[in-house]
């Protein structure tokens, strides 16, 4: 059994590298620095660069399943052409029979086809690979927790910012759960066909339930600042990104914004760890306030 993982060294791609390793599975890691793989000696390593469709094709080639991880960053300059573009070298592998089976990192609001910003990308590279005749499964992700990681300034502060509706509850889930079933399911031979599986977390939670949680686990005030989808743009240009690129981003916020998802929360969809224990463990270390000297 080859199994094929990308992104090996982020959130969910290094969960699923430990778990098939710990399942006495040696996995192919197909990875631009080798040096940040934690357990290289282990792997079989294909060193390239995930935007070379040419490099995707030829690495992932025999292989009986791969793990894809969209790497498009949200600044591409057309992030959903990118997401196309990258994922052409496994979508040819597919077809030609290269590949067996893909399990794809998908979001919700992929569902909607189109309106949805970057995750536009995502529901084209679904559209592709459910075209190729390959077993596929399409991993429908809430929003991560690890976002909040992107402004530790502001939550420093006393601030989460949002251009959520604040009331409006969501499935939030942690990218270590997610690593868990996606290694679940490249173990299991068993499905077949197009597959679509939502990874909701243990809860649907409102940014105002979100804050109120930060709150008490960071043992200070966090104030809740919601902006209009035109401030996120202002601030988006400031920083020098495309017009594309913010769109993009805006996008996902404002294509999910009174989205149902399309998978119901049930006992395949819900998994545990909780906003209050991965901010304790992850978030809350680095928000610590330095010692008095």
């Amino acid at each position: 059994m080859t199994i094929v993982v990308t992104t090996p060294t982020g959130h969910v791609g290094s969960r699923v590298v430990r778990l098939l390793l710990q399942a006495g599975v040696r996995p192919r890691v197909l990875v631009r620095d080798p040096a940040r793989l934690e357990a290289r000696e282990r792997v079989d390593v294909r060193r390239g660069d995930l935007t070379d469709a040419a490099f995707v094709r030829k690495a992932t080639a025999g292989a009986r399943t791969v793990f894809w991880v969209d790497p498009t960053p949200y600044s591409a300059d057309d992030p959903i052409e990118t997401s196309e573009r990258t994922a052409s070298g496994l979508v040819e592998a597919a077809r030609a029979g290269d590949v067996a089976r893909v399990v794809l990192l998908s979001s919700v609001g992929a569902e909607k086809r189109h309106g949805v910003g970057h995750i536009d990308g995502l529901a084209r590279i679904e559209e592709q690979l459910d075209a190729t005749g390959a077993d596929t499964l399409h991993l429908r992700c809430g929003y991560f927790f690890t976002n909040l990681l992107l402004d530790l300034d502001g939550l420093a502060g006393g601030v989460l910012t949002t251009a959520f509706r604040p009331d409006k509850p969501m499935p939030w889930v942690d990218p270590r759960d997610i690593g868990d079933v996606a290694a679940a399911r490249l173990l299991n031979d068993e499905w077949k066909g197009r597959v679509v599986q939502a990874v909701h977390g243990p809860e649907d939670l409102t940014f105002e339930q979100v804050a109120k949680t930060l709150t008490e686990v960071l043992d200070r005030p966090i104030q809740l600042n919601v902006v209009g989808d035109d401030d996120v743009r202002a601030a988006l240009r400031s920083a020098g990104l495309t017009h594309s690129a913010v769109e993009g981003m805006v996008g996902m916020t404002a294509g999910t914004r009174d989205m149902v998802p399309e998978q119901p929360r049930d006992l395949e969809t819900t998994t545990p760890t909780t906003l209050a224990s991965w901010a304790y463990t992850h978030l809350r270390p680095l928000l610590q306030a330095p010692a008095s000297p």
